[in-house]
């Protein structure tokens, strides 16, 4: 009794996520934030990193042979290093280094074959964040 239902006069909401037109700030990704999600990228790579080569001492001296005192304290040296920088990829040395640590890793394969394994891996998908990044960033 009151008139037209006002529901059916709602004009519908425009999403300018629909748009054609590109984004006024300039951003290629489409993320909020695209540094703190490289920043995490770069930082979870780290973390696990880290992670795998503490847990890995073990299986290494029981299924590859004796590792010796300067192997464990290789990559003992280098996930606490991985985990340092971890907490530092908000900074851009923070990159270089962690392509370092990627190096030391492979060449850790003289002291043991595993650490080499490990270095390519790990190495690779280093490598894979720092294209995301640059992708990303530009």
């Amino acid at each position: 009794m009151s008139g037209p239902d006002p529901v059916a006069r709602r004009e519908p909401a425009h999403d300018p996520a629909e748009s054609d037109a590109p984004p006024s700030t300039g951003r290629r990704s489409g993320l909020r934030n695209p540094e703190r999600a490289v920043r995490g990228l770069g930082a979870a790579v780290l973390a696990l990193e880290a992670l795998v080569l503490l847990l890995a001492i073990q299986p290494i001296r029981v299924l590859g042979g004796q590792l010796s005192g300067a192997a464990i304290g290789l990559i003992v040296g280098l996930a606490v290093l991985a985990v340092l920088l971890a907490g530092m990829m908000g900074r851009r040395w923070a990159w270089h280094l962690g392509t370092l640590l990627q190096v030391v890793l492979a060449l850790g394969g003289f002291l043991h074959l595993s650490l080499a394994a490990l270095g390519v891996i790990f190495g690779l998908v280093w490598a894979y964040a720092l294209h995301v990044r640059r992708v990303i960033l530009g």
